[in-house]
């Protein structure tokens, strides 16, 4: 069942995406390493939802920014965020949600510059803990042309939204462990710790100081930290062909920020050392 659709005339569709969803749409290329260009879109990116009574319901949008029909499957697979390399799906997690959802439609065709809506809903087992489920929800286009040899042709592209669901009392706590400066890459890193049994998104505000005086300074939007896990967010890139920063002692002071409005706020201050070549 389609719950929703809206047309979207091509030159205002980035726009109104930005708009409409505070996202963006990303390409197989863009979110896995493919490449379809882009031409499917999924939105949002992340929900969050609590369960009541062992249920839960929200919607995603699946947008065709192309000037043709598309067809589309939806699936999901278990995924965490590594320490290093960030978003990867895995083959199994016992936290995994998607046995637990359904969606109405699964398959479904958007229409040429359309976003449509598809339901989505978790029935959590009420043998299940308390705790966070979470899955990553595949949307994927459905190639339907075919040549000669009876090869599929096209290109499929997918877009993933991550989605949460949390039954009982539970929390992020965060704590920043420590800060580096990855030579090879020149990137400023924080080390960021969650112990509690939520995921979080928590932004960064930060100064790099030696001394009295601020080196560097900068604000990092919202990344997830997985519940029970860690991760190193990489606070500033340096610019191709510029210097890395000078062998010597270092104060990274900062804040992390998440929740409604960042009522929740975490201040951190460590020292980093870059030794001699």
């Amino acid at each position: 069942m389609v719950l929703f659709s809206k047309k979207i005339k091509p030159p205002l569709q980035a726009a109104w995406k930005a708009f409409q969803y505070g996202s963006w749409v990303l390409s197989a290329t863009l979110l896995f390493g493919g490449s379809a260009q882009a031409q499917l879109g999924a939105a949002p990116l992340v929900v969050e939802v609590e369960a009541n009574r062992g249920q839960a319901q929200t919607m995603i949008n699946v947008i065709n920014t192309t000037d043709t029909p598309l067809r589309a499957r939806i699936y999901t697979e278990p995924f965490t965020y590594e320490r290093d390399s960030g978003f990867q799906t895995l083959s199994s997690s016992p936290n995994y949600l998607g046995s637990y959802l359904q969606f109405s439609p699964q398959e479904l065709t958007v229409p040429p510059g359309v976003s449509r809506r598809v339901r989505m809903r978790a029935l959590l087992a009420p043998s299940l803990p308390d705790g966070e489920y979470r899955a990553v929800v595949f949307t994927e286009t459905l190639n339907e042309d075919w040549n000669g040899s009876g090869k599929k042709l096209g290109i499929t592209a997918r877009v993933g939204t991550t989605v949460y669901v949390r039954k009982g009392d539970i929390s992020p706590n965060l704590t920043v462990n420590s800060a580096s400066f990855n030579l090879k890459e020149n990137q400023l890193q924080l080390l960021v710790q969650n112990t509690g049994d939520a995921s979080v998104r928590s932004s960064v505000n930060w100064e790099l100081k030696q001394g009295e005086t601020v080196i560097k300074s900068g604000e990092l939007p919202a990344s997830t930290i997985i519940a029970q896990s860690d991760r190193n967010l990489i606070l500033n890139n340096f610019q191709a062909g510029t210097s890395s920063l000078s062998p010597g002692n270092y104060q990274l002071i900062g804040e992390l920020t998440w929740g409604e409005d960042n009522s929740n706020k975490v201040p951190f201050s460590v020292n980093l050392t870059i030794p001699e070549n």
